[in-house]
């Protein structure tokens, strides 16, 4: 369709970029925009609206779902969580992709790793960095690429920036799933390791709370009246820590044990925290059967109540051919820049999962080469700022030109 087009004509804009990247990047790390801080969160939701805004594309502000927590009191409530950013340009054109991000970040607005450290003239050490806000760059710059080749009236594009990845995607994994039913294949802007590697497969993930009640009573003196929350508990931990291992690749991670108060007081309140990793669907099903089992023992014991919270939401991703070819493309597609592009499973997960579970390829891990996420010993590698947005903006450009076969394009959606 397009053999002779000239692509690394089109990839020569970036050639200058490092330096603006890397004061944007500086900037955006400045915002704390902890998936908590919504006051953070607009700031950093105003950064990237005009930055974006350049792409000259259809642009708004999407109010996100609220999302159910238990509270350490051990009540179930609604909380706003930050708005979405969404984008769309030419939606009718032959070549369609969704592009997606997060805003938001593990740190917290009184976490003490705010500031910036260059651990060398290519690394940079902040909040954000890596995971990913470094991505969004990526993203960004590619799409600045795209739209000054000739090739860009070929190529559709929808953009999704949510506010509430680090903590689930609750509020917006249903625009998610929404977006990926229009589009042929996804790229999501999550960081690859920090030799390049991306990753292939994932797991599949549930968080959960299990909030346990018994009855309060006098340590001492009346002890035998009481029903010792924090002692059920351990029973429940117990049995759904055993439960790692029953299925392969399963694990059950508990977190955080909320509850208890003085020594001489017996506590009536106890909450369970914990996480669920999973390799295949069918073992979601199997888990919670199996907690709920524990819990129900539990809630049927003389003075006790027990209820379980929570669920999956994220889906596992598996390796099917499809993604398999995707990642082959972008295999083809870092040889024209030098670049060995790998990638192997995982545990972790991220909205990729949700993407793929709408039926469409994606690859996740088209951000920064980055490591330490979620530590204040986060880096981005800012050498891979502009390597990362040509490889991005050439594998676009090459599907659009016909140079590699559309991922999605057999799909109907």
């Amino acid at each position: 369709m397009s053999s002779n087009h000239d692509y690394k004509a089109d990839l020569a804009f970036l050639d200058d970029k490092r330096g603006p990247m890397t004061e944007r990047l500086r900037a955006w790390c400045a915002i704390n925009s902890g998936s908590g801080n919504l006051n953070g969160l607009a700031a950093m939701h105003g950064a990237l609206a005009e930055a974006f805004g350049e792409l000259k594309a259809d642009i708004e502000t999407v109010t996100s779902r609220t999302q159910e927590i238990v509270t350490r009191e051990g009540e179930t409530v609604n909380q706003p969580v930050g708005d979405m950013l969404r984008l769309v340009k030419r939606p009718q054109a032959p070549v369609r992709v969704l592009l997606s991000g997060h805003m938001d970040t593990v740190f917290a607005k009184d976490h003490p790793f705010q500031g910036e450290t260059f651990l060398d003239e290519d690394t940079l050490n902040a909040p954000g960095a890596a995971d990913m806000k470094g991505g969004l760059l990526v993203m960004l710059y590619a799409l600045q690429t795209i739209e000054r080749s000739s090739l860009a009236d070929r190529i559709g594009y929808e953009v999704l920036v949510n506010a509430d990845e680090e903590i689930g995607s609750h509020g917006s994994a249903h625009m998610l799933t929404e977006a990926a039913k229009r589009a042929q294949f996804a790229c999501v802007y999550e960081p690859a390791l920090a030799d390049g590697t991306l990753a292939g497969a994932r797991k599949g993930s549930g968080n959960f709370a299990a909030v346990i009640r018994g009855k309060s009573a006098q340590a001492g003196r009346e002890h035998h009246l009481g029903r010792n929350a924090l002692a059920a508990a351990a029973d429940f931990i117990s049995g759904v820590d055993n439960l790692s291992g029953k299925r392969d690749g399963l694990t059950v991670n508990v977190a955080r044990v909320d509850g208890g108060g003085p020594n001489n007081v017996v506590p009536d309140l106890a909450i369970v925290r914990f996480n669920v990793r999973v390799e295949q669907p069918e073992d979601s099903g199997w888990l919670l059967e199996q907690a709920e089992a524990i819990i129900n023992e539990i809630d049927g014991r003389e003075g006790y109540s027990a209820e379980l919270n929570g669920g999956f939401t994220r889906p596992p991703k598996p390796m099917t051919p499809q993604l398999e070819k995707f990642f082959h493309a972008l295999r083809a597609a870092g040889e024209d820049l030098g670049l060995a592009i790998d990638w192997k499973p995982t545990g972790g997960c991220c909205d990729g999962n949700n993407i793929a579970a709408a039926g469409i390829p994606v690859i996740d891990t088209l951000g920064v080469r980055g490591a330490n996420i979620h530590s204040a010993q986060e880096y981005a590698k800012l050498d891979s700022l502009v390597e990362r947005a040509k490889l991005s903006a050439l594998l676009l450009l090459k599907i659009a030109g016909g140079a590699i076969a559309n991922p999605g394009a057999t799909e109907t959606h």
